[in-house]
């Protein structure tokens, strides 16, 4: 549950930058050197990167968190 709380607000994100993204293409054009401001590659690699390491930064604490005893965890308060 809680790593598909923590993918949502990631995709939610990546939905977001990416409209940005499109929406600001015409004024980076002047700054970008090697590449096309409409690149494919750069548009689905970076939202899956990102998406990833924010599945692993849910995933660890969550799987961390399941591993306690929960009458330990009361018990030390």
């Amino acid at each position: 549950m809680f790593v598909l709380s923590g993918l949502a607000l990631a995709g939610i994100g990546a939905a977001v930058g990416l409209a940005a993204s499109v929406g600001l293409m015409r004024l980076m054009k002047s700054l970008l050197f090697g590449i096309s401001p409409l690149d494919p590659l750069t548009y689905a690699a970076v939202p899956v990167v990102l998406v990833a390491a924010a599945m692993l930064a849910s995933y660890l604490p969550a799987r961390r968190a399941a591993a306690v005893d929960p009458v330990e965890a009361l018990r030390a308060e």
